[in-house]
């Protein structure tokens, strides 16, 4: 996905600082995480761009702890563009356009020192979503045959879990192994982890679905670095985005390793990180790096 759509996404993905609350009462926190390959190998394919953006409902102060004494639940609203390699003539053996626009809940919980999330999202795909017009206007492929065979418009009820356990392996470093079990628009299960060394996040940590990547709602006060690292390996059963019905075989593994730095200031933050993404269809001749993109401006 272009420059364009690049710089309207990364607009939309600044995130404001949590709002004041009393101790006892509810409070709204928001995060985001913007994903394109413009700000990762720039060759405008596959999983070419997604922006996430998330308002969390907590309770109490927004520290690292307060999380834990509760669920919170986290409001969820994506967008994804996944394209064939080329975006101006239709080529069967790549695979099919992609818009999908999704809405959900999740809840996250901790309970016996694992770190657990449970939600549900509608993820629509086609025409239906705007996001082939709106990208093929912006990048110049308007009436592009790629756009007349892009997945058809569906509804896609989608249910995700998550379970893992942060591990402290010295001073300022964490490990995070977890599992994830999705069933829905692409039915798969996740094994990985993820190491933050440096300065720790405030409150849960969100997951990016295309990349991993994670981000947070919650805003401390603190300030300085974070080193992240990370990978998974993923079984996929089934995917709306790659129909076993018009002949694509899905590869045997899907892979993604990912690494990035988050800078926490007195007033903003920003992360940036890059992630490899492994083939998930046979035809499918080599995996891709997508950037990542979050700034936090606290006012």
């Amino acid at each position: 996905m272009r420059c364009p759509v690049l710089i309207i996404l990364a607009l939309s993905a600044l995130s404001t600082a949590p709002a004041v609350a009393q101790d006892d009462s509810p409070r709204l926190s928001f995060g985001a995480m913007f994903g394109n390959d413009a700000i990762g190998d720039g060759d405008n394919r596959w999983r070419t761009g997604s922006l996430v953006v998330s308002t969390v409902t907590e309770m109490g102060k927004p520290d690292a702890e307060d999380w834990k004494r509760g669920p919170l639940l986290e409001y969820r609203l994506r967008s994804e563009v996944i394209s064939p390699r080329d975006l101006t003539v239709s080529d069967p053996l790549d695979r099919p356009y992609v818009g999908a626009v999704s809405v959900g809940v999740h809840s996250h919980f901790n309970l016996n020192s694992y770190d657990l999330s449970l939600g549900g999202d509608l993820v629509m795909t086609g025409p239906q979503t705007g996001l082939g017009d709106l990208h093929g206007q912006l990048s110049g492929f308007s009436g592009s045959p790629v756009l007349d065979d892009q997945v058809p418009n569906s509804v896609h009820p989608t249910v995700t879990v998550e379970a893992g356990r942060s591990f402290r392996l010295f001073d300022r470093a964490d490990l995070t192994p977890f599992v994830e079990a999705q069933a829905g628009v692409e039915t798969l299960i996740r094994v990985g982890g993820d190491m933050t060394v440096g300065r720790s996040p405030d409150g849960p940590m969100l997951r990016d679905v295309a990349t991993g990547q994670r981000y947070t709602s919650a805003t401390g006060e603190a300030t300085g670095f974070s080193f992240v690292v990370g990978g998974d390996v993923a079984y996929v059963d089934s995917s709306a985005y790659l129909p076993a019905s018009d002949g694509y075989v899905l590869t045997d593994q899907r892979s993604r390793v990912r690494a990035g730095v988050q800078w926490y200031g007195e007033r903003s933050e920003m992360f940036y990180g890059m992630t490899w993404l492994g083939e998930e269809f046979e035809a499918q001749d080599e995996g891709q790096f997508v950037g990542s993109l979050n700034l936090r401006l606290r006012f």
